[in-house]
């Protein structure tokens, strides 16, 4: 179940840092709405390697569309270099 908690319990700050953990991220509102999501620093890590791996990956599949694909021949040659 997600903790959620008003923006105004910051006003306590180690109480709410107290309930974020990895994969419990504590999320802020602010006038009954979603706000803010605090999240531990290696779920934060782990979130931005995801992110980027996945940007390198959409690069990796739009080269391929446009120059063509290499066979996995071409792979081991060039992985030997």
């Amino acid at each position: 179940m997600p903790n959620i908690k008003p923006v105004s319990d910051l006003r306590n700050y180690n109480e709410v840092l107290r309930d974020v953990a990895v994969g419990e991220p504590v999320f802020l509102t602010k006038n009954g709405r979603g706000r803010y999501a605090l999240v531990d620093i290696e779920e934060y890590e782990k979130t931005k390697a995801t992110i980027k791996l996945l940007s390198q990956l959409s690069e990796g599949e739009k080269a391929g569309r446009e120059k063509g694909w290499l066979g996995i021949d071409e792979v081991e040659k060039l992985l030997a270099g």
